[in-house]
């Protein structure tokens, strides 16, 4: 199977370029990923449509992968609680390597047939669960194996990857592909393919979070007040709603612990 990820670089000599020519090169392939990852959204909406159901009815979404790739799904899923309010176990981000790996490589952690599944029964998944595989090369044993015992097990499955043919493809029900191309730097896929996943990840969660119910008109009503920012951005969104001062609209959001709380409560009143 030919890798795009891994084919050559349309640039040469980078070494040779200055920072201005380095910085543009990089920029011009990045604005190339959006129009990759629009092509993919009828894959990305089959996805969402079946998480949307399945996690109505109690079900977790999970991400695995390994390097780059696993390191995009803990961020995505460790995003989820801050930003919507919803339990750390709505869903959940597993790298290849556990913990440590978020910060540094481990060793074959990704050449494992079996560490997905152990690493997954932890969690006791179920039919009403998704597991998303992310992989850019879409060939990692880890994620592979991880989707196919998934399936097994009668559990839904989807994958982001960006070769055409990868492997992964075939494990997951609702596979996702962008083809971002070759690399700036020949082979980096933490560039254009780590975009892309980055992206996609993006629209899945927040996809879901909205159908959920986690959002009114465009606001993150049930986000958590965890530092300053966030109260003033809350308080705000009260004051905008119900007309009050925003002296008051902010002793009205801490009081009720969040914005649909204190919109609630003041509608009630």
């Amino acid at each position: 199977m030919e890798k795009i990820t891994e084919s050559a670089s349309k640039y040469r000599h980078l070494e040779k370029m200055s920072v201005r020519e380095i910085l543009t090169n990089i920029n011009q392939e990045d604005q190339t990923v959006p129009l990759a990852v629009e092509k993919a959204i009828p894959q990305i909406e089959a996805l969402v449509e079946s998480i949307v159901p399945k996690m109505q009815e109690g079900g977790r979404l999970f991400y695995i992968g390994a390097g780059t790739s696993g390191r995009l799904g803990v961020v995505d899923a460790s995003e989820i609680p801050p930003t919507f309010g919803a339990p750390p176990e709505w869903v959940i981000g597993i790298i290849a390597g556990g913990d440590r790996a978020i910060r540094h490589p481990v060793e074959n952690a990704e050449d494992s047939e079996t560490q997905a599944w152990t690493d997954l029964k932890v969690w006791q998944p179920d039919t009403l669960d998704t597991v998303i595989g992310i992989a850019a090369s879409g060939t990692t044993p880890y994620v592979i194996h991880g989707l196919r015992t998934c399936r097994e097990q009668g559990i839904a499955t989807g994958c982001i990857t960006c070769n055409p043919g990868a492997p992964l493809l075939a494990e997951a029900d609702h596979p996702i592909l962008a083809v971002v191309g070759p690399e700036f730097l020949t082979g980096s896929s933490r560039m254009k393919a780590g975009t892309a996943q980055k992206l996609i990840l993006n629209m899945i969660s927040t996809a879901v979070m909205i159908r959920l119910g986690r959002v009114q008109d465009n606001k993150m009503v049930d986000m958590q007040l965890s530092n300053n920012k966030l109260v003033d951005r809350g308080a705000k969104m009260v004051a905008q709603a119900t007309g009050l001062e925003y002296e008051y609209a902010k002793n009205l959001l801490l009081r009720f612990g969040s914005v649909r709380a204190a919109l609630q409560a003041f509608g009630g009143s």
